[in-house]
This record gives C-alpha cells, sequence and structure tokens, in this order.
C-alpha cells in the first residue's frame, strides 16, 4: 500500500493494520510509533526524513518517481527538488548508506530514487521489542550534532499565463551557464590540489519538464552549451565528457553508479527546465557518484522579465568571487557581457537540431535556420558556423553546386572567425574546409592545433587532430590524440572509428579490429566501422570474413567497390569483373577514388592510375587518405605514387 500525504497524517494510526513494521537488513522501521532502530538502537531522524524513507520503504525494489515522493510527503505544498535531495542525504547518513556495492537508497538519474534492499513485514515480536524502545522522532532529545532540521519550503510559482516564455529561456541560458559553472567550480577548486588528476564530470542531459514536447530542441541545446562553458574553466583540472556520450541517457532510467561506470566521472550535473507561465524555474544538482551524495543543489525562479537584470547581477558577482581561483583571461572572459538575440539562439538552436538529425532534408531546413539566425543578429559567430559547415554538407551532398556551396562555406566561417577569433568550432571549420578542399595540410593542421589550444577538452577538436595527423602518417602523435577522444567520448561510436583507423593505417590491424567492434556495438549503424572492418579482413587474407561486413555496408558505391575486392581475393573473377562494371557504370561520379582502390587490389597498376587522376581533377575529398591507404599499397613501388603524393602535397 503506497501512502499518500493524508495517511501519513490523520490515517496514520490505521496505516498496514497488519504490517507496521518493516525489516529492511539491520534496521527496524514501525510505521505506527514512528520509529527506527537498528540492533535495537535507535535511529533519530526528522519527521519529514521518516516519511520519505517509509514511503520508500513499502515501495522497495522499484523506481520511485521525485513526483510521487512530493506528493507522498508534501501532498499538493510545492517544494523545492533540492529539499528533496537534502532528505535523502541525510537519510543516506543515518543508515550508513556508504557502500557502493549495497547501497540502499540508489538515485535514478532525473527521475527518483529505489530502496534496493529486500523489506520484510514484522511479527508480534518486533512489535513487542519495539515498544520497549519507544523513541519518537518527533519528540527526542537527541544532541543537536545529531539532528536533522526541517528544511524551508518554497511559496508555489503562479501560473499566469504570458508570452515571456521563450525569450526567458533562451536568455536564461547563460545565467545558468555562469552560476553552475561556478558552483563547479567552487566544489572542484576546493577539493583538488593542483597536482591531483585531473576531475571527470559529465552534464547530463537537460530534462524537458515544461510539458511541451516541441521545446526539446531548446533543452539539447542548453545541454551542449553547459557542456562547452563548463569545459573551457580549466581543462588541466576538469574534463568534461562530451555531448553525444551523455545524450544516450536521455529519457533513460539508469542508475548514477551505473553512469559513473560507464563515464568513468566522479561527479554528475543534472538538470532540468520548467515553465509556468510568466516564471521560469531552473534546477540543477551537482552529484558526487561515488555516495551519490548532493553536493549543491539550486532552484532558479524568477520573472522572465526580470532576467536580463538577474543575468547581469549574477555574473558580476560570481567574476568577482571567483578571480582568485582562475587565470586572469578566464576572469576577463566570464566578466565579459555576451549578449545574444533571443530569436537568433532559437533559430540557431532549431538549426543545430535539424543538421544533427543527417538527412538531406533536415539539412535543407538547417540552412534556412541557421540563414535565418545570421539574418536577425549578424555578429552572432556561432550561427555563422553552423552556417558554414550546412553549406559546406549541401556541397558535399549535391544539395548545392559544388564550387558555389563550398565558397558560401569558407565565407561563412571567415566571417565568424573575424566575429570571435577565439571560437574553437570556428577554426575547427575552418581546418575542415583546408584539409578536405584546399588539401592545405599546414593550415588545416594549424587550425586544429588551435582549436585544441582554445578548447583542449573538446572531443570534437581533438578527433579532427588525430585524423590529420594519421592521415599524414604522423602516428606518433595521431595515436595519443585518437586516445584521448575515446577518453572524453567514451560512448561516442565515432571516437573509436578514429581509433581503429588511426590502427588500421599504422598497422595494427587486430587492435583496430577491436576498436571498430567497439564503435558498431555503440552504435550497429555505424556505417564506417563496416567498411574498415571488411578491408581489413582483406588485408588479412581473410575475404570470406569481409563479405558478412559488406553485407551490412549501407551506401550503396562503397558497398559495390567493396564486393569487386573481396570477390577478386577469392579468386571470382567473373562476380569481381561484374562488381567493378556496376560500380563504373552507376557510380562513377563521386567514386573516382573507390575505382582505383579496386584496380589496385586487383593489381592494375595503370588503370588506377588513371582513376586516381579523375579524382585529383575532380576534387575528391577522398584522395586525402591516399598516403595511408592499406588498399593502394600495391601502387607505392611505382614511380607515379610519389608524384601525386607531391601533387596533392602530401608528405613522402
Amino acid at each position: 500500500m503506497a501512502l499518500t500525504s493524508r495517511n501519513l497524517g490523520k490515517d496514520r494510526e490505521s496505516t498496514l493494520a497488519h504490517g507496521s513494521l518493516y525489516h529492511f537488513g539491520q534496521f527496524l522501521l514501525d510505521s505506527r510509533r514512528r520509529t527506527l532502530s537498528s540492533a535495537d538502537s535507535p535511529v533519530f531522524l526528522t519527521p519529514k526524513a521518516f516519511d520519505v524513507l517509509t514511503f520508500l520503504v513499502q515501495n522497495p525494489n522499484r523506481l520511485v518517481t521525485k513526483e510521487e515522493l512530493l506528493q507522498a510527503v508534501w501532498g499538493d505544498t510545492f517544494v523545492e527538488e533540492g529539499n528533496l535531495t537534502q532528505y535523502i542525504s541525510h537519510l543516506r547518513k543515518a543508515l550508513g548508506d556508504n557502500s557502493d556495492d549495497a547501497r540502499l537508497i540508489v538515485t535514478i538519474t532525473r527521475k527518483g530514487y529505489q530502496f534496493t534492499a529486500d523489506v520484510t513485514v514484522g511479527e508480534a515480536a518486533d512489535i513487542a521489542r519495539q515498544d520497549a524502545l519507544q523513541i519518537s522522532t518527533t519528540e527526542s532529545s537527541q544532541p543537536d550534532s545529531r539532528r536533522v532540521y526541517e528544511l524551508p519550503i518554497r511559496e508555489a510559482v503562479p501560473t499566469t499565463p504570458s508570452h515571456w516564455w521563450k525569450a526567458a529561456v533562451i536568455s536564461v541560458s547563460a545565467l545558468l551557464l555562469v552560476v553552475v559553472g561556478f558552483a563547479s567550480w567552487r566544489h572542484f577548486g576546493g577539493i583538488m590540489p593542483s597536482r591531483s588528476p585531473k576531475i571527470m564530470l559529465a552534464v547530463l542531459p537537460f530534462e524537458n519538464l515544461t510539458g511541451d514536447p516541441n521545446k526539446e530542441y531548446l533543452a539539447d541545446g542548453l545541454t551542449e552549451q553547459t557542456i562547452s562553458q563548463l569545459g573551457r574553466l580549466n581543462p588541466e583540472q576538469l574534463g568534461v565528457i562530451a555531448r553525444t556520450s551523455v545524450m544516450g541517457y536521455k529519457h533513460k532510467d539508469t542508475r548514477l553508479d551505473q553512469i559513473g561506470r560507464d563515464l568513468s566521472v566522479q561527479y554528475v550535473l543534472e538538470n532540468s527546465l520548467r515553465g509556468s507561465g510568466n516564471r521560469i524555474r531552473l534546477t540543477a544538482q551537482l552529484i558526487q557518484v561515488k555516495d551519490q551524495t548532493h553536493l549543491w543543489s539550486m532552484d532558479y525562479d524568477f520573472p522572465a522579465k526580470d532576467i536580463f537584470k538577474v543575468q547581469d547581477d549574477v555574473g558580476k558577482a560570481v567574476a568577482q568571487e571567483i578571480k582568485v581561483r582562475l587565470t586572469s583571461q578566464k576572469k576577463a572572459e566570464l566578466a565579459q557581457s555576451h549578449p545574444v538575440n533571443p530569436e537568433a539562439f532559437d533559430a540557431y538552436l532549431q538549426g543545430h537540431y535539424f543538421f544533427e538529425r543527417n538527412t538531406d532534408k533536415d539539412t535543407d531546413r538547417a540552412a534556412i535556420y541557421y540563414e535565418h539566425a545570421t539574418q536577425l543578429d549578424p555578429s552572432y559567430a556561432w550561427a555563422w558556423v553552423g552556417l558554414s559547415r550546412v553549406r559546406k554538407w549541401q556541397a558535399v551532398r549535391g544539395l548545392l553546386p559544388t564550387e558555389a556551396g563550398y565558397r558560401l562555406a569558407r565565407e561563412a566561417v571567415e566571417r565568424a572567425l573575424s566575429l570571435n577569433p577565439t571560437l574553437a568550432e570556428a577554426h575547427n571549420q575552418m581546418g575542415r574546409i583546408q584539409q578536405q578542399v584546399d588539401f592545405d595540410w599546414a593550415g588545416a593542421d594549424s587550425s586544429f592545433q588551435r582549436a585544441v589550444e582554445l578548447e583542449p577538452g573538446n572531443p570534437e577538436s581533438v578527433r579532427l587532430a588525430a585524423f590529420l595527423a594519421s592521415i599524414l602518417g604522423r602516428f606518433d602523435k595521431a595515436l595519443p590524440l585518437s586516445r584521448r577522444a575515446v577518453d572524453l567520448d567514451p560512448l561516442n561510436a565515432g571516437s573509436w572509428e578514429v581509433l581503429g583507423e588511426t590502427e588500421f593505417f599504422m598497422g595494427q590491424p587486430d587492435e583496430a579490429v577491436a576498436d571498430l567492434k567497439k564503435a558498431i556495438e555503440l552504435n550497429p549503424d555505424f556505417w564506417n566501422g563496416h567498411i574498415f572492418l571488411s578491408q581489413i579482413y582483406i588485408t588479412q587474407g581473410r575475404p570470406q570474413d569481409a563479405l558478412s561486413e559488406i553485407e551490412r555496408v549501407h551506401y550503396d558505391s562503397f558497398r559495390v567497390s567493396l564486393y569487386a575486392i573481396a570477390y577478386h581475393a577469392l579468386g571470382r573473377k567473373n562476380e569481381s569483373d561484374a562488381a567493378l562494371s556496376e560500380l563504373i557504370g552507376k557510380y562513377h561520379a563521386g567514386s573516382e577514388y573507390l575505382i582505383a582502390e579496386v584496380y589496385a587490389c586487383r593489381n592494375q597498376s595503370d588503370e588506377a592510375f588513371q582513376w586516381l587522376d579523375r579524382a585529383s581533377a575532380a576534387h575528391s575529398d577522398d584522395l586525402i587518405e591516399t598516403k595511408v591507404d592499406p588498399l593502394l599499397k600495391s601502387l607505392h613501388q611505382d614511380p607515379r605514387y610519389p608524384a601525386l603524393l607531391k601533387k596533392l602535397n602530401l608528405p613522402n
């Protein structure tokens, strides 16, 4: 029977007539007399803490949501989530709940709690023993050092409708980032000596509690902005897990200790977003994973019309408070105001949301939103970076004429860099263009290195730098960068793919296979993993194993080219010829490099170089792997090969 606030009150005497005593571990809880004992010794709790524990004990081994607990204990009185987390923390201390392996109250991220003990209903003998104790939680005279005081309850939020909601949510993001960054830094700065290992933090996806599913893009955008902000505080001391790895926990009821193991983090930041008429509520909680204690919790509740004043006041106070903990440069950055047009920010987040969906239709929609953001706020550098990325991808996909798309992409990222030279994402995008369009390896290396310097904790910057080092044959640099990207983004299939690809290029096929399989395990639809696995199996003399991987390759041109190579290795000449003919007949435009790979594996060097020349004339970005591609190994002794590398500005 689940208790409500009413039967915790006036109906308490008649509650569970045959089950008022509950055994769990060494503890005995008497819901009728409202006592808790451990080995016949009383355990002192405040009334509200006792009510929370009673509800959990009566609902063991299932998820009990925060809403259930709040309703059961406080009824219709509005209570901040932070109050509940404080009571949970006090209960854990009272129960001696400090073992990761035998935890009684387990946090289920963003959802609630689970009481994991086996609970049994007491017998008459237990009731007699409890009569002897007669220790009341409400009237005990325990020393002050053992008291747990009731926490204040805030007033409910008015529900007057207003049009302020959208602008307020967007504007408050800056406030939340600064305050959360400050709170996190205060905690980490206080516990961590200067030479200690790096602290790792995961920012879990913002929970959209607005009741409007159309606000998901805002919640996702705020998640990414918070990760980026915290990641820049002091990357040498504080590492923040990347967005891709944490987004896998969105809408999932995952135990906090499991998240800690998955991501190898010591701390988790939970966030939720609510809106009620003309008021905004943001809740942030910093939790230590090892004992699931809530180190810091704050609810921000204010009228939307006052958001800019609140943002300015808090920003000034925080900048003054943390000046002794951060470098002068970081202090100056946090003290600066970075106003953004709310409508432009909204358009940017929607553009990002659609671009991440990775379809041609959504790419075109993303372009519309990004362009609209730059029109609403021409000084918004992030929007120009987004527009550059989408224009380049439209050119690659044939959604725009190639030259025009690349030109628009270059112009947009140049605009972003002129507006904000310290924006790491802008340097990343410039590096992509220099690498894939210009074949300017030195320029790309400079751009990627600058991005890594600006945001050492940004896994995308590290992945890009790793891949460039790999295709240039600088494996002593590429391998540690690839491993670092995995550490920063451990649940991102792309991180494991870059590591596996690097190992393949440098002649470590067994390690590459293991890491590529990890990428596919994380994302079974990750087609790059199947491509590289099939290539590795072919180079290892295992073409039959390659066939099962080739079947899983989604893109027709890649699949057909790999079949042509595998069939040749199996001695099935007719099938190899047929596949090659299909590749040339259907996909020759844009597949020049793939055709060259097939001819190289068939030891037809003249035809291979002819198609490599065609790829060069078409300015195929596939050529960037020419120096390290194992499928071109048969060409390395041909004098035309170093000439090609020189033409591509690749080191020989």
